[in-house]
Order: structure tokens, then C-alpha cells, then sequence
């Protein structure tokens, strides 16, 4: 049996069957692979040619789809306004889909554009900032240098809204912690707080900036190593070995007040911190304080008694309520005084100032609640001996100085320190603290009134019977008006 192949003129297959009587003889197929390099035309061409189609095909299939409501609307049977809107609803179509096609890429690159735009001028204010002040800024460290410090950034040592912290070395040996920024959670105006008052500071009850990085988004700051970490984690854990004795948190708490009244009073411009918390005070190997995180701090010249602020700062639970209802007055250092008061608050009781008291309702008041029991025993959770329970009395009447609601009446840090360092029995309890959700307006005579008529009126009766010390008692009272 021999087999050969029969040529096949596609001219004369003209009917099924001679299709039929051509396979049933046979036929051979035979095919080769083309070999091209990319230097070949061939091979180039057939690339553009994948290109011109990816780009195309969207056109063609929106051409296709118009075409076919062309034919459906030429049918006879299609009545008027059929015979003209379907043809339309194709072009509407069409230009829809080439709008999506050349629109989104043009879109995406603008928001790109003002993307890049926006960081680079915020770099930008970052950098002359750098330049203009560089004769008070500590050391400047490339990103490089940040990761040697830090091993890699290997050891953690907590993480917050702000970014990432971790313990590094120096070549001298000296420990050290290091804040990365979080990417996106910076504008550049709390690096520069941070930068701008800290590198100005140089106080014991201060936490010290040793350095800091500044590359685009890459940014941080390196601080001392604090050995015993924050304070919150000492005056309320329960666990064994944390927890501080009374002289020790009473120590603390007069190293917090000296920091923050130098940051008033003690440099060449006023520095309101407003976020004193307890979160924001660390301690170092010996359990001096330092007071920490000035990312929402600013600088204000010295004689400024009041300032101005386009929204509230500080954390829920410490912030001064001016900072909230505008109608209260200005914002000042007060602010500062109030956050103090609140964590004296914690630091004497050992308890959060939302804890709920035990016996009473949920929606107590805790300092409220704190200033009726004053003259009464105390419900201190530890066991302490007269001295000590001396101690938390005195902390607590300056707690509760420190946070009356209206901000003349709170003392200034100078005159905190001089109750603190003080006997407790020269010391005057203050007017109840005040805590209102609802708005409040002050009238010509110097009441207030809130939204529903009542009317709170501050009258002196007299002076706190410490030496010097200026402050006024007052008394409040609450009348319908």
C-alpha cells in the first residue's frame, strides 16, 4: 500500500460531497514554527500588532454593538421612537465606555500628581524648617543609620496610632528608643512640634531627643531609653512588683509638675504640651519622670495668655473642657494644669478617672464622687500608714484644684508645686469639680448658663489659707432660672 498525497484545488470543491470523496482518500498536514529573536521585524511587529489590538479591541467591540442595534432598527416591524433610540442608546454607550477607557488613566494620574505634589511641599516646610533652625537641633541620622542603631528594627518595644517604637545602641553603648512615624499619620506639623521642643529642652523631668530622621516618608526620632517604661504601667497594674510605693508616686508626681512648669515658665517661650497623661510620662532607671510625646505640643511667646486653636488636642479623659466648648474663654497653659490634675487624680487613687465607685451609679462622677469623700475615710485600694494617707489627701485636694471647670480658677503650675511641696493642712478644699456634656454660655455678669436655664454662679468667700499661694475659694451654686 503506498501512500501519497493528493493536491486539493479549493476552486473545485464545490458541494458536500466532494468534501466527503476528498477526506475518505486522505491528506497529509505539515507546519512549521517560526524562529524569531527579539531583533527580528518579524517579531517586533507581531508585538505592536498584541498592543494595537489591546488597544483597539474595546473600540471594535463597542463598533460591533453599535452596528448591531444599527441592523436591529432598520426591521421593519420597529415603530417610531424605537427606530431611532436604539441607535441612539449605541452611541450614548459608545461614548460612555471611551470616556470610562481614556478618563480613568487621566484621573488616576492627577490624583497621583496632587498626591506627590502635596508631600513634596510638606517635605519641603519640613526641610527649611530643618535648615533655618539648625543650630539648636540635636543630631540628624540617615535612614541607614536608624537601622543599624536598631538592629533592623528588630526590637519592639510598643506601637500606637503615631507609629512604632524600638530599642537601639549607640556606638557609645548608650540605649535608646526610636519612634518611626507611621506613613500617613504624620503631616509634618507634629514632627516639627516634636522636633522644634524637645531639641530646645534640656530639664531633668524632660525627656531627652537625641536625634532624629528625616528622609520623605521615612521619619524618627530617637529619644533616651527609659528603663521602667510608662507610668500607667506602675499605678494601675496589680501585678506583683509593679506596683509603686505612696512616697515614690508622690515624688513622681512633683518631677511631672516641675517639668511641665518649666515647660511654661522655665524657657525662653511658652510650651503647652496638651497631652499630659499618664501614658505620656516616663520613668528612667531611678523612677525620676520625664515628661514625654509632644507631638501636639506648640510654642507660644511668653507673654501670650491666651491662644488660639483650629480644633481640640489631647486625649478624651484629660482635656481641659475650653478645648472643647469654645464659649469658656481662651485656651492657655490652664489646659496643661487640667491634664495635670487628672492624672494627679489617677496617681493618688491608683484608679482611671472612668472607673465606676463601687456603690454608687454608673454615671458618677469620679472626682466628684473623690471631693465628698474628702473629709470622710478614704477608700484607698492599698494599706498605708497616717504619713502616707497624708500624702494622698494633699495630692488629691491639688487633683481637685487643678481641674475645676472654670480655667481662672485653677492655679498655675508654680503655685501646684508649692501646694504639693506644702502640709496638707494649709491647704483648702476646693469647690466641687463640675462636669457638664451640655454647652454653656457666660453672661455679662460672669454667670453661666446651660441649655436648660440653669444658671451657675462663681462668687469669692475667701482665700486659701497657704502662704502666698493667691488662690481664691469659691463657692458654686446652681439656681432655675
Amino acid at each position: 500500500m503506498v501512500m501519497f498525497s493528493w493536491w486539493i484545488d479549493e476552486s473545485n470543491l464545490r458541494s458536500y460531497a466532494q468534501i466527503h470523496d476528498q477526506m475518505v482518500y486522505g491528506f497529509e498536514l505539515s507546519w512549521e514554527y517560526p524562529q524569531h529573536t527579539k531583533k527580528d521585524i518579524a517579531y517586533v511587529l507581531a508585538r505592536l500588532r498584541g498592543i494595537v489590538q489591546f488597544l483597539v479591541v474595546p473600540i471594535a467591540f463597542i463598533n460591533h454593538k453599535l452596528n448591531l442595534y444599527r441592523h436591529i432598527s432598520s426591521y421593519p416591524y420597529l415603530e417610531p421612537p424605537l427606530d431611532w433610540m436604539l441607535p441612539l442608546f449605541g452611541i450614548v454607550l459608545q461614548c460612555m465606555v471611551v470616556k470610562f477607557i481614556l478618563g480613568a488613566p487621566c484621573v488616576m494620574t492627577l490624583l497621583i500628581r496632587k498626591w506627590k505634589r502635596r508631600h513634596l511641599a510638606m517635605d519641603q516646610n519640613v526641610e527649611e524648617f530643618l535648615q533655618s533652625n539648625n543650630n539648636f537641633l540635636p543630631i540628624r541620622y540617615s535612614y541607614s543609620d536608624i537601622k543599624k542603631i536598631t538592629s533592623g528594627l528588630k526590637d519592639k518595644l510598643g506601637e500606637g496610632g503615631y507609629g512604632s517604637v524600638f530599642k537601639g545602641r549607640l556606638r557609645s553603648g548608650r540605649e535608646v528608643a526610636v519612634k518611626i512615624l507611621k506613613k500617613g499619620k504624620t503631616n509634618g506639623q507634629d514632627f516639627i512640634s516634636e522636633v522644634a521642643t524637645i531639641g530646645r529642652i534640656h530639664h531633668v523631668n524632660v525627656v531627652g531627643l537625641i536625634g532624629y530622621c528625616f528622609e520623605g516618608s521615612k521619619q524618627g526620632l530617637v529619644y533616651d531609653f527609659m528603663h521602667n517604661g510608662s507610668l500607667d504601667k506602675h499605678i494601675f497594674s496589680r501585678e506583683q512588683g509593679i506596683s509603686l510605693e505612696c512616697k515614690e508616686v508622690y515624688e513622681i508626681a512633683l518631677g511631672v509638675a516641675r517639668g511641665i512648669e518649666y515647660l511654661h515658665r522655665g524657657c525662653d517661650i511658652q510650651i503647652l504640651h496638651f497631652d499630659i497623661k499618664p501614658h505620656n510620662i516616663l520613668l528612667d532607671e531611678d523612677f525620676t519622670p520625664k515628661v514625654s510625646d509632644f507631638g501636639l505640643a506648640r510654642l507660644y511667646p511668653t507673654d501670650y495668655n491666651t491662644v488660639s486653636l483650629t480644633a481640640a488636642r489631647g486625649t478624651l479623659g484629660y482635656m481641659a473642657p475650653e478645648l472643647v466648648f469654645k464659649n469658656l474663654g481662651g485656651v492657655s497653659y490652664k489646659a496643661d494644669v487640667y491634664s495635670f490634675g487628672k492624672l494627679l487624680m489617677e496617681m493618688a487613687t491608683r484608679r482611671k478617672n472612668e472607673d465606676k465607685v463601687t456603690g454608687c451609679s454608673s454615671h458618677t462622677y469620679f472626682p466628684l464622687w473623690v471631693h465628698d469623700q474628702i473629709d470622710k475615710e478614704l477608700e484607698i485600694p492599698m494599706e498605708v500608714s497616717e504619713d502616707e494617707r497624708k500624702i494622698i489627701k494633699k495630692m488629691i485636694i491639688v487633683a481637685l484644684w487643678c481641674i475645676q471647670w472654670n480655667p481662672d480658677d485653677r492655679p498655675s503650675m508654680q503655685k501646684v508645686l508649692k501646694m504639693l511641696e506644702g502640709e496638707v493642712d494649709d491647704l483648702q478644699i476646693s469647690p466641687k469639680p463640675l462636669f457638664y456634656a451640655t454647652e454653656m454660655s457666660r453672661r455679662d455678669d460672669g454667670t453661666w448658663i446651660d441649655e436648660g436655664n440653669n444658671t451657675i454662679s462663681t462668687t469669692s468667700t475667701s482665700a486659701i489659707t497657704y502662704e502666698d499661694s493667691g488662690l481664691e475659694c469659691t463657692s458654686i451654686s446652681i439656681t432655675q432660672a
